[in-house]
């Protein structure tokens, strides 16, 4: 069986959102200081011994987080179009960030979103 390496880190970030079309308070404007878990998975190590440097996830969450930072949700892409709720929110910053740290040796495993201490929403995809 292949070693298998994860690496997580957690950055946050604060921002409001309205869910369109819920039936309670979640409807109005509220905002939240979200935290952002990312999990990275590695198969060998680079030369220096790691599966990828923590500062290089870090960079990467933490610009994508610095978009959303002190904004209201609704009104940037793509949740001016889909609801922001913590899984659409989780599933983009998977997506994005596969995108910029994805290769050969290292891919984004899952993101989560915690909106409070004690809810969250994790969203993976199928590795192949």
């Amino acid at each position: 069986m292949p070693a298998r390496y994860t690496l997580k880190i957690l950055t946050d970030f604060a921002a409001a959102h309205t869910l369109r079309d819920y039936p309670g308070d979640c409807s109005r404007m509220h905002g939240h200081n979200w935290k952002l878990e990312v999990e990275v998975e590695a198969t060998e190590l680079d030369e220096l011994g790691m599966a990828i440097d923590f500062k290089v996830v870090k960079a990467a969450a933490r610009k994508l987080a610095a978009h959303l930072d002190h904004k209201y949700l609704n009104d940037i892409e793509p949740f001016n179009r889909i609801n922001p709720t913590a899984e659409n929110i989780a599933a983009w910053f998977y997506r994005e960030l596969a995108a910029m740290l994805n290769d050969d040796r290292v891919s984004v495993r899952a993101v989560t979103i915690w909106e409070t201490d004690r809810a969250s929403a994790r969203y993976a995809e199928e590795q192949t």
